[in-house]
C-alpha cells in the first residue's frame, strides 16, 4: 500500500473545506519515525491555519494536525532514543504538520511512549497541549522557581480549553495552587473538579477575585491566550515579581502597558510559540514530560480530559465545535 488517507484544507476558509482525500504515505527521513496514526489531536492552531492565518513551518506536511498516537512501523532509531522505542511500540507524538492522516512521520525526539493506563486514542489528546505547558509555565513562566518557589500559584485564562485543562491538572498534581477563567458556570464547576479555584470572567472581574483569592497578594504565573486589553489588566493581577506568559492573541495583537508597574513590582511579560522550534529544544521537553508528567498520569493524578471523538472524516464538524467554545477539554480525530 503507498496510499492513505488524509484529511486537507482544500482553501482557506470555513470548516467545510476540510475534505478527505488521498496522498502518499510519508516515507520517514533520518532521525524520523513512521507512526500508523489510531488518532489525531484537534488543536486551536488547525482552524488557524485552516483559515490561511497559520502556514506550517518550511518542510512540514500542508495537512493540518500537530499531534497524534498510534503504533510505530518503521524509522531510524540510530540517534538520540531517550524512551528506547522500537518498531511495534505505541506512541503519542507532537509534530510540526501532517497530523490529520492515516500514516505520519515523526522525529523521535518529539515522540513519547504512551502512558500505561491510557489508550491510544486518548494519548492523541496529550502531546500538543502538554508540550505547550511545560514549555510556558513551567520552562518561561518559572512556576514553582521563582520568588515564592514551592508555594507560588498559577492563573490559567480559559481554564476548559485544552491547554486549560491541562495547564490546571499539571500544576496542581504538582502542589501549586490553581485559579481559571472560564465563560460559563458549567465550565467553572469543570475546571474545580481538576482542581482549580473556577472565576466566571463573563460575571465576575478576574483581577478583583485573584486578589480576593489571595490576600490581596496577586499570582505568580499567568497563561494567557488572550492578550489585547487583557495585558494591562493581568499586570494588575500579578504578585511582585510575578510572571506573565503568553502563546496566543486571540483578543488582538497590541496592548497598552505601563512599563512603571513592570518596573516597580519587578514583573515578566514573556511569550513562545512551539510549532517552529527546533527538534532539540522539543524533545528536551519531552524527557521532562516523561520524567515529571507521565508518571502522575499513571497514578491517575492527570488525565486527558477529551470532549468528543470524531471519526476522522467528520473533522469539519469538530472544527465547527471548537470555534463554537462549546468543548470542554480536547477534540479527537479516529481513524
Amino acid at each position: 500500500m503507498s496510499n492513505m488517507r488524509a484529511v486537507e484544507i482544500t482553501r482557506p476558509g470555513g470548516p467545510e473545506v476540510l475534505q478527505l482525500t488521498e496522498r502518499p504515505i510519508p516515507r520517514p527521513g533520518l532521525g524520523e519515525i513512521l507512526i500508523k496514526v489510531a488518532a489525531s489531536g484537534v488543536n486551536r492552531p488547525d482552524v488557524f491555519q485552516r483559515m490561511g492565518r497559520y502556514p506550517p513551518p518550511h518542510g512540514a506536511s500542508d495537512l493540518p494536525g500537530l499531534e497524534v498516537a498510534g503504533t510505530i512501523v518503521e524509522g531510524d532509531f540510530s540517534g538520540d532514543n531517550s524512551f528506547r522505542l522500537k518498531t511495534g511500540d505505541q506512541v503519542c507524538a507532537l509534530l510540526a504538520g501532517g497530523g490529520y492522516a492515516e500514516y505520519a512521520a515523526a522525529p523521535l525526539g518529539q515522540c513519547l511512549p504512551v502512558p500505561k493506563g491510557v489508550s491510544v486514542i486518548e494519548a492523541a489528546a496529550l502531546p500538543e497541549t502538554f508540550f505547550t505547558v511545560w514549555s510556558n509555565v513551567f520552562d518561561r513562566g518559572q512556576l514553582g522557581r521563582g520568588e515564592g518557589a514551592a508555594h507560588e500559584n498559577l492563573l490559567v485564562q480559559g481554564g476548559s480549553s485544552g491547554i486549560g485543562v491541562a495547564a490546571i491538572q499539571m500544576a496542581h498534581a504538582l502542589g501549586h495552587e490553581v485559579f481559571a477563567t472560564a465563560g460559563s458556570d458549567q465550565k467553572c464547576r469543570a475546571c474545580e473538579a481538576l482542581g482549580a479555584r473556577a472565576i466566571n470572567y463573563k460575571t465576575e472581574d478576574f483581577v478583583e477575585r485573584v486578589r480576593s483569592f489571595t490576600a490581596g497578594r496577586g499570582v505568580d504565573v499567568i497563561l494567557d491566550m488572550v492578550a489585547g486589553d487583557y495585558v494591562a489588566r493581568e499586570l494588575d493581577a500579578l504578585a511582585e515579581g510575578g510572571r506573565l506568559v503568553l502563546i496566543a492573541t486571540l483578543g488582538g495583537s497590541g496592548a497598552t502597558i505601563d512599563f512603571g508597574k513592570v518596573l516597580r513590582r519587578r514583573l515578566t511579560v514573556t511569550g513562545s510559540t512551539l510549532r517552529p522550534r527546533p527538534v532539540a529544544f522539543k524533545a528536551a521537553i519531552a524527557r521532562r514530560l516523561h520524567e515529571v508528567v507521565w508518571p502522575l498520569i499513571e497514578a491517575g493524578k492527570v488525565r486527558p480530559v477529551i470532549h468528543e471523538v470524531f471519526p476522522a472524516a467528520e473533522a469539519a464538524k469538530a472544527h465547527a465545535l471548537m470555534e463554537s467554545g462549546a468543548h470542554i477539554g480536547k477534540l479527537v480525530l479516529r481513524w
